[in-house]
Order: structure tokens, then C-alpha cells, then sequence
């Protein structure tokens, strides 16, 4: 039996409220006698704009006080992009669905120019320290330079703040029909998307098997299998969402393959490795990888990577 009444908790984001909004039309699509609710909660990474991410402490920056008031029992579902998502939840709480993925990759916006094609010591403009490091390695030559703010703000900084170019995941100017302002899609070879990106996630309360039920449909099986295991990766490194590790999951019927990516933020010293195997031991893949970069001097980087951070 549906529930007569759904709470959804969400960031006040342009981005987050599509996404939210997105989920709540998909409900009442399929419940047309539910009542669908929105709750906008502010969290600690839309207050603090002024410093990157990787300074704050990447971890729960961008769901923290929406799980609070998930445990408050304030709101029964939250709608997160699935990049922004710590591995670890508060106990009882958890990811029960991963949406159909957008398009993963990341998108060059300029004036017009491809990423190859821009000046020599052109300013970029991101606000990812693993977009950073991957295009570093293929263009020392760049000045990257760290932004913050909604899609809109960091789009407008390409003329406000005299940059060349500015990197944006696809998936989020896609939603919010700014499509059509993307110059290149950069293939994933030269950049490897964010753990999760293009993904959304659905986190409730674990024990709540009405609300399990009702969301439930919106659970995409390839998309979870290969989140899960970019997860399993970021997990075992122990990395939050601020570090250069990057990781991309591709289903091909019962099998996956799995590629990650470890670097120094300079771009200087970088390991890619793949492995494939059945889509039902997507975490288990993820782990192996893990081990894999970690062994082969992963862990030396991201050790150098943590010192950097709590120094900056």
C-alpha cells in the first residue's frame, strides 16, 4: 500500500532542487494520491563559498545536516547527487536507490575553443582537485584555477573572473538545460568522472520498509552496480570527495569494467588501472582495484595529498 504522504529533504541548489523536484514528479506520476513535500535544508559546503572544498574537509559537506533532520524523522527520503556522497552513513540510515546515470563525463565550456586547442598557460577554471590533476597531466602548461558556487555562478566566472575555460560535469548542465553552452565533451580517457557522477541517490531511513517500498522503482540496475563499485574503490582508499581519485564503472550485460585513477594535484605523478569482471561482485572489483593503485604507490600519493590538506 503506497504511503498517503512522501517528505523529500534537499540542498536549496538550482541543481538540487531539479533533481528533487525531479524525484517528487516521478512520485506522483506513479502515486497520483500522494502527497509529495519538499524541505530545503542548508548545509555547511552551501555556506562556505570562498574556500575550495579539499580546505573544509570534503567529507559530508553536502549532506550532514539533511541526515540530521532524516533523523529527527523531519523528512523520510533525501535526493543527492551521488558524487557529493560520503561512503560511510549515520547508523540506521543509507542509499536504498541509484538512479539511471545522465551522461558521466566532464564538459569544457570557453569561448568556443577545445580543451586542446586553448592558449598555452590558459586559466581553467574548476572545483575539483581530480579534474585538476588529470588535466595537468595532459596540459602542464594550464593555470588552474579553484571556483566555487551553483552551476549558474561558475559558468558566469568564465567572463567575470577573465578565464578560458571553466570544467563542469555534463550531467548537471544537461538537467538544467544549459546544454547548448557546453563547447567538448571530454572523453573519459583524458578525464575520469567523479566517483558517482551523473548518478542520483535516494537515502532513507533503513528500517522504514513502507518508504523502501514506495521508491524502490527508481533503482537502475547497471547504474548501482557500477556506483557501487567506484564506491567500493573510493571507500578502500579512504578518500572523500575532495581528493584526486577518480573512478568510472562500465556495464556490459553481466560484466563490468572498472577503471581508477590516483594522482598527485599537480598532475606530475598518476596511476590508471582497470579490471573487469561480473557486475555481481561490483564491490569486491572495486576493493581489488583499490589494492592494486594502493600497492603501486596510490598510497604514497594520497598520503602526500592528506599532509597537503592539513597544511593548506
Amino acid at each position: 500500500m503506497a504511503l498517503k504522504q512522501l517528505r523529500i529533504g534537499t540542498r536549496a541548489s538550482q541543481l538540487a532542487l531539479w533533481q528533487a523536484n525531479w524525484v517528487k514528479a516521478e512520485l506522483e506520476k506513479r502515486y497520483p494520491e500522494m502527497e509529495v513535500t519538499l524541505t530545503k535544508i542548508k548545509t555547511i559546503g552551501d555556506k562556505i563559498l570562498d574556500v575550495p572544498l579539499a580546505q573544509v574537509g570534503g567529507k559530508g559537506l553536502f549532506v550532514k545536516e539533511i541526515e540530521e533532520a532524516m533523523l529527527r524523522g523531519e523528512i523520510d527520503i533525501a535526493v543527492h547527487s551521488m558524487k557529493d556522497v560520503p561512503t560511510d552513513f549515520p547508523e540506521g540510515l543509507g542509499l536504498y536507490c541509484i538512479t539511471e546515470r545522465e551522461d558521466p563525463r566532464d564538459a569544457v565550456i570557453s569561448n568556443g575553443v577545445k580543451f586542446a586547442d586553448l592558449p598555452k598557460g590558459a586559466k581553467i577554471g574548476t572545483s575539483a582537485l581530480r579534474r585538476q590533476a588529470q588535466l595537468l597531466k595532459a596540459r602542464p602548461d594550464l593555470q588552474m584555477v579553484m571556483i566555487r558556487g551553483n552551476v549558474e555562478t561558475r559558468m558566469n566566472k568564465l567572463k567575470t573572473e577573465g578565464l578560458d575555460a571553466v570544467i563542469l560535469a555534463a550531467a548537471g548542465l544537461n538537467r538544467l538545460g544549459f546544454a547548448d553552452r557546453i563547447t567538448e565533451l571530454l572523453p573519459t580517457e583524458l578525464s575520469l568522472p567523479a566517483i558517482g557522477q551523473g548518478a542520483l541517490g535516494i537515502e532513507c531511513n533503513l528500517s522504514n520498509e513502507a518508504v523502501k517500498e514506495t521508491i524502490a522503482f527508481f533503482n537502475h540496475p547497471g547504474t548501482s552496480y557500477a556506483v557501487r563499485a567506484e564506491r567500493a574503490l573510493l571507500k578502500r582508499c579512504e578518500g572523500g570527495c575532495q581528493v584526486p581519485i577518480a573512478a568510472f564503472g562500465e556495464v556490459s550485460g553481466d560484466q563490468m569494467k572498472l577503471t581508477g585513477f590516483i594522482a598527485s594535484v599537480d598532475g606530475k605523478r598518476t596511476l590508471k588501472e582497470s579490471i573487469i569482471g561480473p557486475v555481481h561482485s561490483c564491490e569486491h572489483l572495486g576493493c581489488e582495484l583499490a589494492e592494486r593503485l594502493l600497492r603501486n604507490g596510490g598510497k604514497e600519493i594520497l598520503e602526500e595529498v592528506y599532509q597537503r590538506e592539513i597544511g593548506a
